[in-house]
């Protein structure tokens, strides 16, 4: 039986909580979210199906994992990046007037 060691990370505004995970091969991202407990310390991750990704890359829960990937926890946006660049850009302008 071949045993993966996945690290799985969640990153917060002021802190990171990364933990690693031995997992049989075959596991899933979602496995590794399971294994890593995170979900039970952090109920403000998703509990229906979580945004994961693998190494910066967006990836289904189902994804099958391969050693030494890192899965990652994506957190929901608090602002859409559009209006933020376009507040930005409006408030430059007020402040050229």
């Amino acid at each position: 039986m071949v045993r993966l060691n996945i690290e799985v990370i969640c990153v917060w505004r002021n802190r990171q909580e990364v933990v690693q995970v031995s997992l049989e091969e075959g596991a899933t991202a979602l496995d590794a979210l399971s294994a890593s407990g995170l979900r039970q310390r952090h109920p403000e991750i998703d509990a229906g199906e979580p945004a994961l990704g693998i190494f910066g890359r967006r990836v289904p829960p189902g994804t099958t994992l391969v050693q030494g990937d890192r899965v990652e926890v994506y957190r929901p946006l608090l602002v859409d990046p559009k209006e933020s660049r376009r507040a930005k850009v409006s408030a430059k302008r007020r402040l050229k007037r």
